[in-house]
């Protein structure tokens, strides 16, 4: 693929922390529904809302007012449970990302082990496909997770740039490599975490990326800037990255 051929990148805004925001007062100010509208008034290409087990944030109600106010692509994260499943097939968002979830951990930590949890991924990837929802599995960036995601029946992979948002040394590397993996092996590429102004070029630049998720740095940044602001910048940002062949 060629940055002169190369569609131009979607940015998916992650509205999880403004209902983090509401929930630490109770209430319904501020609203994520009202944060999502305002993002694709913006330019966001699609929202993203993670509905974790423990409803730390987001909430049921939350996603069903997202499904049907919404006129962008809905891409719910979600654990591999029987009961995010059933919820997804019952609200049929655009895209489903399935990502690992613990309890205790304050956000995703990591990607998650499909090679490892292969038998009891694949009839959940088949169950959200049958209902015509797109399937993601959030990744790391590592051959053998990107071959089992293959095998499992993803059609997109998202790769976790957590460590490299960290600056662990090689991680871009790293990165290049698992792109060019799974767009070889017919997965479309979808890269996201810890990712600000200040990072994303690099990743924007790896040519078989299609889109970036980013939420944390989006959300508190709007504090300062405002949220359309924010949003056009980081469009910007990703816009001038990927005119960069790397």
């Amino acid at each position: 693929m060629t940055t002169a051929t190369r569609p131009p990148i979607r940015l998916g805004v992650n509205i999880d922390h403004v209902a983090t925001v509401r929930n630490a007062r109770g209430g319904t100010h501020p609203d994520p529904v009202a944060a999502a509208l305002l993002a694709v008034q913006a330019g966001a290409d699609g929202i993203t809302a993670h509905l974790r087990e423990d409803r730390r944030h987001i909430r049921d109600a939350d996603l069903k007012r997202l499904r049907t106010e919404l006129s962008a692509p809905l891409n719910m994260e979600m654990a591999a449970t029987d009961e995010m499943v059933a919820l997804a097939c019952a609200l049929v968002p655009h895209a489903c990302c399935i990502v690992p979830e613990r309890r205790e951990e304050v956000t995703t930590e990591g990607g998650l082990d499909v090679a490892g949890q292969l038998e009891s991924l694949t009839p959940r990837v088949r169950a959200l496909a049958s209902k015509g929802i797109r399937v993601s599995l959030f990744i790391d960036p590592d051959p053998a997770q990107v071959e089992a995601s293959v095998t499992a029946g993803a059609q997109v992979v998202e790769l976790h740039t957590g460590a490299y948002a960290e600056g662990r040394v090689g991680e871009l590397d790293r990165l290049r490599a698992a792109a060019t993996q799974a767009h070889a092996a017919g997965l479309e590429v979808h890269a996201g975490h810890g990712l600000t102004f200040e990072n994303v070029g690099p990743v924007a630049a790896l040519p078989e990326i299609r889109e970036l998720n980013i939420g944390h740095f989006l959300i508190g940044q709007a504090i300062f800037d405002g949220l359309p602001s924010v949003i056009e910048e980081m469009k910007l940002r990703i816009q001038e990255g990927s005119a960069r062949s790397i």
